[in-house]
């Protein structure tokens, strides 16, 4: 018998290959997340417990110490959450191959509010780098920098004038 005129997939099967035929949007439609929590890096994480407990009304939920400081905490709002891990933390924790690609730059979140005015409130003595504007889409929002060095816009949906 000549190989060619076995078909592949029979020829395949025969050697123990086994071929899917798996839709990978079926599989993506049976996933499930849950939740996604960001984890934000910092040089130290107690100057950030009274913004997010004190100004914001979160919850400390878990706190792990890093010898004399903590180098690991998670704030919880109702089903909102943000982590915050200190660089040194990471590099003992994480393989290199992970913690070296850890930049240390800023990150950018996007909170949606439901009091707009009593955030702003809170954030009275925090330096705010972006003014109360009120976008295009429709989205009242100001920004600032939390002690970590992160930037979060707060926002609240307005009505958006139609013209």
């Amino acid at each position: 018998m000549r190989l060619a005129a076995i078909p592949f997939a029979a020829f395949a099967l025969s050697l123990g290959f086994v071929f899917s035929q798996a839709n990978p949007s079926q599989e993506i439609k049976s996933m499930n997340v849950k939740r996604i929590t960001p984890v934000l890096l910092v040089k130290e994480i107690e100057p950030l417990i009274p913004f997010w407990v004190d100004r914001l009304g979160f919850t400390k939920t878990i706190e792990v110490p890093d010898g004399n400081k903590l180098g690991f905490v998670a704030f919880q709002k109702g089903a909102v959450e943000v982590m915050y891990q200190t660089y040194s933390s990471v590099e003992k924790d994480a393989p290199s191959s992970m913690s070296a690609g850890a930049g240390k730059g800023p990150t950018y979140l996007y909170m949606e509010v439901d009091n707009f005015d009593a955030v702003l409130a809170a954030m009275k003595d925090v330096k705010i780098v972006m003014p109360v504007r009120t976008a295009f889409y429709g989205m009242k929002e100001f920004a600032v920098q939390d002690p970590g060095g992160h930037f979060i816009t707060f926002a609240q949906p307005v009505p958006v004038p139609h013209n």
